[in-house]
């Protein structure tokens, strides 16, 4: 047997460890997506965005073809109109307008300063002294 073919089998596993590692961290991004599209677009409902589905083949490509995750500001017929398209998940646009989108804002900072309280209530006296 040559060294080549003593070496080959290591490249081979090794390459196959490098692949399952490389899957592992794409479905784990995909899982992260997932969950902060379905957080904003809980936030958007909320706030009173209109949840419109892909229900036919010229929908599902246009939602392929706008930004995905993102509040796009579009004008349309002279009016400011928000959108906001999910081609993955829910397969669907949410539609609202300045009211909705400001509503929307004023939920995402709602949300912050509750994080940020949650984080002041921790028992920092039970850790000991931050310069240590």
């Amino acid at each position: 047997m040559t060294m080549a073919e003593t070496m080959k089998p290591r490249r081979v596993g090794g390459a196959l460890v490098v692949i399952a590692a490389a899957l592992l961290a794409l479905s784990g991004c995909a899982t992260i997506r997932r969950q902060e599209a379905a957080d904003r677009e809980q936030l958007l409902a909320a706030a009173g965005f209109q949840r419109r589905p892909a229900s036919s083949p010229e929908q599902h490509q246009d939602l392929t073809t706008m930004p995905r995750y993102k509040i796009v500001e579009r004008s349309k017929n002279g009016d400011v109109v928000y959108t906001y398209a999910d081609p993955e998940n829910c397969h669907c646009l949410y539609v609202g307008g300045p009211k909705e989108f400001s509503q929307y804002q004023r939920l995402l900072v709602e949300r912050e300063v509750t994080r940020d309280l949650g984080e002041a209530s921790l028992n920092w006296g039970a850790w000991g002294p931050w310069w240590r």
